[in-house]
């Protein structure tokens, strides 16, 4: 017959970790987690809801920076709406989210599965980083210093482009390209395609790590060609981290200024001014500040609903991936 167990006091530190004198995850728990999170709240409120909130107020009011501010309802509103020059921005705007999304989004794709799956497995993995690294290299560069550099490259006098053109018989193509209307903002976004670029494919061939390649191995021996394995695989695999530079991008394109304030400064006319160009002016070379807050507090609320477009499309997208599972 099995001896029985004798009964064994709990230790005193135990049972008040049980009856939740000690914190284990309960309530003292979470008390203690949300005190790691103030000093993060603090700088929050601080470096960002507070001036966002100052700047909408600003803009319901004329303010030159000098006397209080007076407070005018929507009147900036009202002359916002009827703005050339914001629309001609906001226009603009659709051209930089072509030249920092949607070409190098699709030129990033394209080249991360092509050093993912035939660079790097026909000539090793250090080939393919080095590329990688090539293409990266605009983005760390300070803008000015790049904007400095294609600034000499544009000049419309003894630019390097418009030699090069000379040098091979087609100095009728030589322009000043960044100081005319029709040329400007077409260079511009060449040079944004050149300094985005790197960024997506940095995020997908991180992203295609996970990638197992046998699946790649397994498509070619059925037949599957290059293609037909990038659309099939690459694509389905890293739709996540599609979303996820879709809408840095957009959010980077619709406040874009360094470029435009180093090489063209919204000009010539308005043809390359941005909506975070023309706030900036009207804040500090019009004076202008309750109207430039309007600029920047619609541009905000711009920004804002793209996020939550974006999100709610890679939620359902996700939703109905999960159903077709």
């Amino acid at each position: 017959m099995a001896s029985a167990v004798p009964f064994v006091r709990a230790p005193r530190k135990v049972k008040r970790a049980e009856e939740g004198m000690i914190p284990t995850g309960g309530r003292g728990g979470t008390l203690g987690y949300w005190l790691y999170l103030i000093p993060g709240f603090a700088l929050l409120t601080w470096i960002v809801l507070i001036p966002l909130g100052w700047n909408i107020y600003l803009s319901f009011t004329e303010w030159r920076g000098i006397r209080p501010p007076e407070f005018i309802g929507l009147e900036n509103w009202r002359e916002l709406l009827g703005d050339d020059a914001f629309w001609a921005s906001f226009i603009n705007s659709i051209y930089m989210i072509v030249a920092m999304v949607i070409v190098p989004t699709l030129l990033g794709l394209v080249l991360a599965a092509v050093l993912f799956d035939l660079i790097g497995r026909k000539f090793g993995g250090r080939l393919a980083s080095f590329l990688r690294a090539t293409y990266y290299l605009p983005q760390i560069l300070p803008v000015v210093v790049a904007g400095i550099v294609i600034g000499w490259i544009l000049r419309p006098q003894n630019g390097a482009l418009n030699t090069i053109l000379e040098g091979i018989g087609l100095g009728g193509l030589a322009n000043n390209w960044l100081g005319s209307p029709d040329t400007a903002l077409a260079s511009i976004m060449v040079v944004l395609v050149w300094v985005q670029l790197g960024y997506p494919v940095v995020i997908f061939m991180a992203a295609l790590q996970r990638v197992d390649p046998e699946l790649y191995e397994a498509a070619e021996l059925d037949g599957a060609n290059w293609f037909q394995r990038f659309r099939a695989i690459t694509v389905s695999i890293i739709r996540p981290e599609i979303f996820v530079v879709t809408l840095t991008t957009t959010i980077a394109a619709l406040k874009v200024f360094g470029p435009i304030y180093v090489l063209t400064r919204g000009g010539p006319g308005t043809s390359t001014l941005v909506p975070s160009y023309y706030a900036y002016t009207e804040f500090f070379q019009s004076q202008q500040v309750g109207y430039g807050a309007t600029v920047a507090t619609a541009l905000t609320l711009l920004i804002g609903v793209v996020a939550i477009v974006f999100l709610r499309a890679q939620h359902a997208a996700e939703a109905k991936e999960r159903e077709g599972l």
